[in-house]
């Protein structure tokens, strides 16, 4: 096995044992990004940063290091990387190297973590399938026919960069299901945790009550291990919880006997596909096996979670998005003899977004207006505040954590949807978007392969604030499933 295939539990063990050292674990991931170019996941690779703090991990590995000393990650292109090209996949920021670390970087390179580069992303966060970003679609390691697969989006280059064994794990951000999807596409493990649970400090926002940072591993141990680092109160976030972080790790006992776990019937959607049924059926059975209680369940407000989603995200985007005008950094589009101020805002926003941020800030400024507030925005907020009373309904009943499927489908191949009906694209949320409007920690975990020989994942929702449980139980479900699958390397 080369030393870039290692989770980060083996790497921290192996770099503790003196087997190897934080430079020839880094030498590898970046010889990997080299020869992965095909899948256009790495950006910006800033390989003299990653050698010289894999460099300082190695002296410091005798002084009481960090967790994460010498573990090298890939970061999405949404967080801010002091003096690093941040742009969001966006053209409107081309260029733009901040002055200031986010919180969540800030916290990994405490720990001792390694910057590989920045990943491919769908522009601003706003895609399921990596297809909006300005710096061209990032590409699905699996494949089992000539077509090239979507790695999923918006965290679709962490997602194809994990999966393909260019870094040991990497940061995503998750809005609607952006961490939770393109790891189900790819065979690997994503968590969106408690909105408040991370910072969001320093992430360039597209909807600021629903974004939230989690890690994209190789194992739920992994996971455990990166929201460590990545957790915990930020006085520069209002939105951050002022709550301790647990050990993680330490919660992944592997006993759930007793444990109530939720089946909710609004989930078997009509035309499920058949293995997308039979997989969630074999994770009852799995968890059930390992002496849980599964118990049916109804979250009867779930047919408006997709609609009400689509109303309050572009919402927010729209005026998140309104400092994007050409003014104080990023682009600015050449003007015409005449042109004033107005022409300004317009031609640098109409060259600087592309289509789908285009489309949403319209519906956002649409549903903001004046007219259209009550009979659009004010709903779906009241929507939203019913999803959430249908979850606090289900745990104060004494459920445990609730498993659904993560996705309707298993990978795409990319272009055969990106021209289609918008909400043919939207509809890849339906299982995720009912998270982040209620604000609860979920997970998504690799079960299978589809009769195609692609990967299919599971979601596990948990308790606000228990992402100690709920990657206990995705420990178990992850032990049970025995998914080993990687794909075969073509690029």
């Amino acid at each position: 096995m080369n030393a870039n295939e290692l989770t980060i539990a083996d790497a921290r063990d192996a770099l503790a044992r003196g087997e190897l050292s934080a430079v020839d674990l880094t030498m590898a991931c970046l010889t990997a990004i080299d020869a992965g170019t095909p899948l256009n996941a790495f950006v910006h690779a800033t390989p003299e940063i990653a050698l010289d703090q894999a460099r300082a991990a190695d002296a410091r590995r005798c002084a009481g290091a960090g967790a994460l000393n010498g573990i090298p990650l890939g970061i999405k292109d949404l967080f801010c990387t002091r003096g690093v090209a941040s742009q969001a996949a966006s053209n409107i920021l081309r260029g733009f190297k901040p002055e200031y670390e986010s919180t969540v970087t800030s916290k990994l390179f405490e720990a001792g973590a390694v910057m590989l580069g920045k990943l491919n992303m769908d522009e601003f966060a706003m895609g399921s399938s990596n297809e909006t970003s300005c710096y061209g679609d990032a590409v699905n390691p699996w494949k089992v026919d000539d077509r090239r697969l979507t790695p999923g989006g918006s965290s679709g280059g962490s997602a194809a960069a994990v999966a393909a064994d260019l870094c040991l794990a990497a940061t995503g951000t998750d809005t609607g299901g952006s961490i939770r999807q393109p790891a189900a596409f790819t065979g690997i493990v994503g968590i969106k945790p408690t909105y408040g649970r991370v910072s969001r400090w320093g992430i360039v926002a597209f909807a600021s009550s629903l974004d939230q940072a989690g890690p994209m591993t190789k194992s739920v141990r992994d996971a455990a291990i990166l929201l460590g680092a990545m957790a915990g109160h930020d006085p520069k976030d209002s939105t951050s919880a002022d709550i301790p972080v647990p050990d993680f790790e330490a919660a992944l006992t592997g006993d759930i006997r007793g444990r109530k776990i939720g089946i909710p019937r609004e989930y078997r959607m009509e035309g499920m596909p058949a293995e997308i049924e039979a997989l969630w059926a074999r994770g009852r059975e799995m968890l059930a096996d390992a002496g849980a209680e599964i118990v049916d369940i109804s979250l009867p407000h779930t047919k408006y979670a997709l609609p009400a989603y689509y109303v309050i995200a572009p919402a927010e985007a729209s005026s998140n998005l309104a400092r994007y005008d050409g003014v104080r950094y990023g682009h600015r589009a050449r003007l015409g003899q005449g042109d004033g101020i107005v022409d300004m805002y317009e031609k640098t926003r109409a060259e600087g977004f592309g289509k789908e941020v285009q489309r949403r800030v319209m519906i956002g400024t649409y549903v903001l207006s004046a007219g259209f507030y009550d009979a659009y925005y004010n709903r779906a907020r009241k929507v939203r505040a019913l999803i959430k009373r249908d979850f606090d309904e289900a745990f104060a009943a004494g459920v445990d954590a609730i498993l659904t499927p993560a996705t309707p489908s298993s990978a795409f191949g990319l272009g055969e949807m990106a021209d289609a009906d918008p909400v043919a694209m939207y509809l890849n949320d339906v299982f995720t978007v009912t998270v982040n409007l209620a604000g609860l920690p979920g997970i998504s975990v690799p079960v299978g392969l589809d009769a195609k020989g692609l990967p299919l994942g599971l979601q596990l929702i948990g308790r606000p604030w228990d992402e100690a449980g709920l990657l206990n139980h995705a420990h178990v479900l992850e032990r049970a499933a025995g998914f080993v699958e990687k794909p075969r390397k073509w690029w």
